[in-house]
């Protein structure tokens, strides 16, 4: 499964990582760059994830969206760009023979963008529609509820896409401001993965970007995690069912701890032989998704699980799966469900790994987040090292009453009824 890599830095910063598969006809460039909403200001929230949509709106060489979108169609590209709270991404994934094409399109976009100012209203109309769209969606919206109740008025705490106010303001002058102080060389890593000429692919690089900006780095906030008795945030909507996020503060990406972590979330709710989906779904109906997972960022992190069930079988489903989560503080894991864990990380790894674009992310995330390359081998070691003690030592730490935190979006009549729940 590990394939070899190529690590690359440019004289000013630029880090280039290199992926070769013999096995496919595809390349895929991923450019990603190490800002998001963490990075922003209150009366600029939602900026990263504006510019975002702003840099396929034209460039000096390409000045209409059509442009862009017309040459990338006519070879058949899989393209699109994303934005988090500490990362933002560009991409194209092509036929091999088509590289050259999507290394001068995606290049084009980083350094050249117009961010035409006519361009920049008509996008706020339909940024205020992406917000509308999401916020329709219970089992997505509550997902950023979780992480506001978490992280409150910090950065990590406000959504990526911004405030529609603040979204419909937003000085042109700030999106400038924002593309040359944070699109800049030191702060990008470009992969390329699939098929491609080895022995060209760092000139070629160079030569494409060679107009990029240089700029001193940038730190976020800090977070600090700090809780000392249960949360709940509930969000009254008119639902057919109540959609809930109930989790604890964890640990950061860079704590070892999170190796064992990750074993617990797919011990809890990871697949339909799992805990939680046993007991939520199979054994007493209350839910269709049921599911558990860990999240880190640089300095902070969650474990969660999250269901969509009826209104009235909310107070169960939340008894249900607290209870899941006690049981990992009194009892060690089996040695067989722990293998079953670690067997199913590394088959979810291989086959998450067999195309071009996954392949890059891979690569480039660790990179752009950790500073560090651990190969897929390398990575399922650290996990296969985990003990039953160490997830027990885990659970006991992180599964506490005063840790727990409760997001809902649904129709709920008895909202102090709910909050006592909320003990372990």
């Amino acid at each position: 499964m590990d394939h070899d890599f190529l690590l690359h830095q440019y004289e000013n910063g630029l880090r280039l990582v290199v992926v070769p598969m013999k096995s496919t006809q595809t390349a895929t460039v991923l450019v990603l760059v190490g800002t998001g909403s963490r990075y922003e200001t209150k009366e600029i929230n939602g900026i990263s994830h504006f510019l975002e949509h702003m840099m396929f709106k034209g460039t000096t060489k390409r000045p209409k969206f059509l442009q862009i979108a017309k040459e990338l169609d006519s070879i058949g590209a899989q393209y699109n760009a994303f934005t988090s709270k500490e990362y933002t991404g560009y991409y194209a994934k092509v036929a091999s023979d088509k590289l050259d094409t999507a290394l001068d399109i995606i290049s084009d976009i980083f350094q050249n963008s117009k961010i035409d100012p006519a361009e920049v209203e008509k996008e706020r109309g339909v940024i205020v529609e992406e917000i509308n769209m999401y916020r329709d969606e219970p089992r997505r919206y509550v997902g950023d509820l979780f992480e506001g109740l978490l992280y409150g008025d910090h950065p990590l705490g406000w959504e990526v896409a911004g405030e529609k106010e603040i979204v419909q303001s937003m000085p042109r002058d700030k999106f400038v401001e924002y593309f040359q102080s944070h699109y800049f060389a030191g702060n990008t890593i470009i992969a390329v993965a699939g098929k491609y000429d080895e022995a060209s692919i760092e000139a070629k690089v160079k030569q494409y970007f060679s107009n990029i900006r240089e700029h001193e780095p940038i730190q976020p906030l800090e977070m600090v995690d700090i809780q000392n008795k249960p949360a709940m945030k509930i969000f009254q909507k008119a639902t057919d069912q109540s959609h809930f996020i109930v989790g604890v503060r964890a640990y950061s990406r860079f704590d070892e701890r999170r190796h064992a972590l990750g074993l617990l979330s797919v011990v809890l709710g990871a697949g339909m032989s799992s805990r939680l989906f046993t007991e939520v779904r199979e054994k007493r109906g209350l839910a269709y998704y049921v599911a558990a997972s860990a999240d880190s960022y640089a300095d902070v992190g969650y474990m969660c699980a999250f269901a969509g069930v009826d209104n009235a079988r909310l107070n169960q489903a939340i008894e249900v799966i607290l209870g899941e989560f006690k049981k990992l503080t009194q009892e060690l894991v089996s040695d067989k469900e722990l293998q079953k864990a670690k067997s199913f990380l590394h088959g979810k790894m291989a086959i998450s790994l067999e195309t071009s674009d996954s392949l890059a992310s891979f690569y480039v995330d660790q990179l752009l987040l950790k500073n560090e390359i651990l190969t897929p081998a390398e990575k399922l070691a650290k996990m296969d090292k985990v003990t039953s003690e160490d997830i027990l030592k885990v659970a006991q730490d992180i599964f506490k009453t005063e840790k727990l935190n409760l997001a809902l979006i649904g129709s709920v009549k008895d909202e102090a009824a709910v909050y006592k729940l909320l003990k372990l």
